[in-house]
Formats: structure tokens, C-alpha cells, sequence
């Protein structure tokens, strides 16, 4: 996958929120969110680096990573810049009291312009994708989101994506089972890849209690697709 420069000036132009506890970056296409075996430099650390440079820190800087997009993936990412924030931020994330909002330009048209989504979902450990079942089967858990197309481009269709659960890959795998999968998503059915080798999906907002402030935060990012 092609790895974006993300220098300084870059990371700077990819803030679209930040304060004393959070900061969260419209993530491009093809960056790590965290390090993984392949040894790329993950957003976590590029932040982190560009925090201590803006600010003049001259010990450690603390940059927590509260959740991830997969890597081919757009959109926003909320990092936490305390320790507290962190921990607060993780208790609304387990709690399931952040609202996430995705876009999805997928190959085909649903049948119904809205709905639900309901499956389970078990992660295959030798394909590295999220097999799909409708019924309960052994280490599945329960997966649900609702969806509507917001525009129709010939053959494809943009879709508003709420999900209710977090499973791995859930958007990428229920929204293929549907029979519509993401465009550029090869490794879930769709007809080529992209050049890049991204997918269309992004995460276009998130919205959640400030757990410190005690204030509604509202974030939003349009996707390119």
C-alpha cells in the first residue's frame, strides 16, 4: 500500500479537533493507526512527534491510541494527550456511548434504500477476514449496524453507515454479504482494487460526551470518494 508523506506541515493540516486531553486527525488512506509487524511508522507515533516538535516538549510526549480504522481506511481517529483522557475516552468506548458515523461508496445497489443489519461475526485467523454467519455459531459475536444510501452513482451507491456493535471488519464484511461490497475492497469480494490499493470507506464522524469537560463534542470530516 502507498505510504502518505505526512510530515509537520502535513499532520498540522489533518487536525480536526484538538485540547488538552484529545486530539483527533482525518486519517488518510494507507497509514497505520498503530505499529503492527510490518514496521511502518504508525499515526500514533507521527502524531506524537509532531506534538513535541509544535510544542517544544523536552521530555516524552504521552499519545494514546483509544480505537483504530484498518489500514485502507479514511477518517477520523481520536487520540488521547493524557492519560486520563485515555482511560476516560476507553470507559465510553466500552460503554458504547460513542456515536460513529461511516461512508461507504460500495459496488451495487442495496435492495432497500435503509435498513439493518444483523450477524454474526468470527474472525478467520488463517484468511484474516470476518466470516459471516446468520445464525449464532461457536466464538461469533453479534453484529449490528443500520445503514441508507444518501446518493446512487450508476452501478454504485454511497451509503451512511451507523454501527451499533465494533466488530473487526464489520462494515467491510456485513455490507459484502449484502451482495454490495465496499469499492477497491478486493479481500471482500469487490471486482478490482484500487491504485492505491485504499477502500471506500471512511469515518465521517464521531460524536460522544467529553468525559472531562462534561461537554457534547460533534467531529466531522468529508470523505474523497
Amino acid at each position: 500500500m502507498s505510504f502518505p508523506n505526512l510530515d509537520f506541515n502535513t499532520i498540522k493540516s489533518l487536525i480536526i479537533y484538538e485540547d488538552n486531553h484529545l486530539i483527533a486527525i482525518n486519517k488518510p488512506a494507507g497509514v497505520l493507526v498503530q505499529g503492527d509487524d510490518t514496521g511502518d511508522t504508525p499515526l500514533s507515533e507521527l502524531v506524537k512527534a509532531f506534538i513535541k516538535q509544535r510544542d517544544n516538549k523536552p521530555g516524552n510526549v504521552f499519545c494514546g491510541v483509544i480505537h483504530r480504522i484498518d489500514r485502507p481506511v479514511s477518517g477520523i481517529v481520536v487520540m488521547a494527550k493524557t492519560s486520563k483522557g485515555l482511560s476516560k475516552m476507553n470507559e465510553l468506548f466500552r460503554n458504547d456511548t460513542i456515536r460513529k458515523t461511516y461512508r461507504a461508496l460500495v459496488n451495487g445497489i442495496p435492495v432497500e434504500d435503509s435498513g439493518e443489519l444483523r450477524h454474526f461475526l468470527r474472525k478467520n485467523q488463517k484468511t484474516l477476514k470476518a466470516d459471516v454467519f446468520t445464525k449464532p455459531v461457536e466464538n461469533a459475536k453479534e453484529s449490528v449496524l443500520s445503514y441508507k444510501v444518501i446518493e446512487k452513482r450508476g452501478h454504485q451507491a454511497l451509503l451512511e453507515v451507523y454501527p451499533v456493535t465494533g466488530r473487526f471488519h464489520q462494515i467491510r464484511a456485513q455490507l459484502a454479504y449484502m451482495k454490495t461490497p465496499i469499492v477497491g475492497d478486493v479481500k471482500y469480494g469487490a471486482p478490482q482494487a484500487l491504485k492505491n490499493k485504499s477502500i471506500c470507506l471512511h469515518a465521517y464522524a464521531i460524536a460522544f460526551m467529553h468525559p472531562i469537560k462534561l461537554e457534547p463534542v460533534e467531529i466531522s470530516c468529508t470523505q474523497s470518494f
